[in-house]
């Protein structure tokens, strides 16, 4: 009966009580993603959600568009994902502050105006819910698929943006997250809103038994699906790899006077095993630097070079993140070289043996939208380079080295696109993540990155080595399980063996089919009990 009167009391809202308790519920859902992982608080903000647009639909007025069904509903949703949004990435105004003197003061419209524009996503998402909303538990399952096709739009609109998309939420604990194997984030989206939302709501509409036992028994089978996953056997592990984390702070990374001493330190932490004792590099295979290592142009220091390749061990390669230019043109002395966040492996005598250059820039970090426009009145990304970085080609190379197997190379976000993160019909044999979480300090920012980049990992059926300049840095699974990692301000190394692969998963062979095909199967069963319902009616 409570929850009968909570109901009730939460669709009679109107006004500002309306919008207040929308936007927190959507901050108060960010608990269920990572670092918290607190998946059981959608069953209440969820049911909120379905409350608020039921509230929405009955008092709509069919007189004007302003006060119809979807554009009620429209406010209900953008002010739940403005919730959302802005307590999930709050930490996007750490970037502004490493440079305060000249960001600072951009801060509030950083953490609110993104917040606004992915919110428009879940706006249309309850719109169009609404204009087919019905009494019952099938509106649970019609918000379950709308917003799951908002999520995925949301990853590709405009470059897209896939941060803590709400599938994440069943991807913890690890159990959870081999789901993501089958259907992917997006269909994880589907399936946590529908399995989340329906308990309390059935409970409100005198449903309880079914509302709750189905949803429980889902998550069930989930997990027993993944214990059976996690229990299957591992093959022999491969090369020997070393990650180096200097810890670099971001404030000094980039100025002339402490580009030696952050040089020299990776040259140090290369030489020395996971306890800090000299080996240089003995064994080693792969050594790996995290993005943008060296604050210069590496390709244009010779002496850099050479250094590398005094601490290189016979046999072994170096691959790092790094800055690189088009070599200069003798012809056109005065035109602007341009300049690539680039992934670079360096073999014996220190030269580049294999390139990739990034292909999926940060808008507004690594470049402007609309650049010609923006930089002819002085605004820089938060890179300091006027114009930005140049994206590599595509669509995205695979990087063989003699010692390792073939890798998909991504850098810094790169990790965060389902199914993009392999464009071609070559599989590699693992995934290489380079970043540099030290922009957003220590805050929930770099620990959602590390979770998102480990539900890749399941995706593909693929081991990940993460290397962050300061973040955390691991090596993953193919179900991903963290086998080692570094945390946020340690300055050290991992040594390990690569992990080997597993063998490819359903959505690595389908990608995002799966979760068509899971929409497709749901807009059946809304429509078709739709349909029933309407006859059943007529004949009673």
């Amino acid at each position: 009966m409570m929850i009968e009167h909570l109901a009730g009391w939460v669709r009679a809202r109107a006004g500002w009580q309306h919008m207040a308790l929308a936007v927190t519920a959507g901050a108060v859902s960010v608990l269920a993603m990572a670092p918290f992982h607190f998946w059981p608080v959608l069953m209440a903000t969820l049911a909120v959600l379905v409350w608020q647009i039921d509230g929405a639909v009955a008092q709509a007025s069919s007189g004007s568009w302003r006060r119809g069904p979807a554009m009620r509903s429209a406010v209900v949703g953008w002010g739940f994902g403005f919730g959302y949004f802005f307590a999930g990435l709050f930490w996007i105004g750490e970037a502004f502050l490493v440079e305060a003197d000249k960001f600072a003061l951009l801060i509030p419209f950083a953490v609110t105006l993104m917040p606004a524009g992915l919110a428009l996503f879940w706006a249309g998402a309850a719109a169009l819910v609404s204009l087919a909303w019905r009494p019952g538990t099938t509106r649970v399952l019609a918000l379950a698929l709308a917003l799951g096709a908002a999520e995925w739009l949301r990853g590709h609109v405009l470059t897209g943006f896939p941060w803590n998309v709400l599938g994440y939420a069943l991807t913890y604990p690890e159990s959870l997250m081999q789901a993501a194997g089958l259907i992917g984030i997006y269909g994880l989206t589907v399936v946590a809103v529908l399995v989340l939302a329906a308990p309390l709501v059935a409970w409100a509409d005198g449903a309880a038994a079914r509302g709750v036992g189905l949803p429980l028994g889902a998550i069930a089978v989930l997990m027993v699906y993944g214990h059976w996953q996690l229990a299957g056997p591992t093959a022999p592990e491969g090369a020997r790899v070393r990650l180096v984390q200097p810890s670099v702070l971001q404030r000094e990374k980039w100025l002339a006077e402490h580009q030696r001493r952050i040089f020299d330190l990776h040259l140090s932490l290369t030489t020395r095993n996971a306890a800090g004792v000299e080996d240089a590099a003995a064994g080693v295979d792969l050594i790996i630097w995290p993005e943008a290592a060296m604050p210069f142009l590496p390709l244009d220091a010779p002496q850099a070079l050479d250094l590398i390749a005094k601490v290189l061990p016979a046999g072994a390669h170096l691959i790092s993140g790094a800055l690189r230019a088009d070599p200069p043109d003798p012809s056109r002395p005065g035109l602007q070289r341009r300049i690539y966040n680039s992934l670079i492996a360096f073999g014996p005598g220190g030269q580049a043996v294999a390139i990739y250059d990034k292909i999926h820039l940060v808008p507004f970090g690594e470049y402007l939208p609309l650049n010609d426009w923006l930089d002819a009145i002085g605004l820089e990304p938060l890179t300091r380079r006027r114009g930005g970085f140049t994206p590599g080609p595509t669509p995205r190379p695979l990087m063989s080295l003699p010692r390792a197997p073939t890798f998909a190379p991504l850098i810094c976000y790169e990790a965060i696109f389902p199914r993009a993160i392999i464009q071609g019909s070559e599989r590699p044999a693992f995934l290489l993540n380079v970043t540099n979480d030290g922009w957003f300090g220590n805050t929930t920012g770099p620990r959602q990155h590390l979770h998102q980049a480990r539900v890749r990992a399941v995706e593909e059926g693929l081991p990940l080595l993460r290397v962050a300049n300061n973040g955390i840095s691991a090596v993953i699974d193919a179900r991903g399980r963290v086998l080692h990692r570094l945390d946020l301000d340690v300055v050290g190394v991992i040594d390990a063996r690569l992990p080997p692969p597993m063998a490819p998963t359903i959505y690595s062979r389908l990608g995002d089919l799966s979760f068509a095909l899971l929409l497709l199967c749901g807009v059946i069963v809304v429509f078709g009990r739709r349909l029933f319902t309407g006859r059943t009616a007529g004949i009673s």
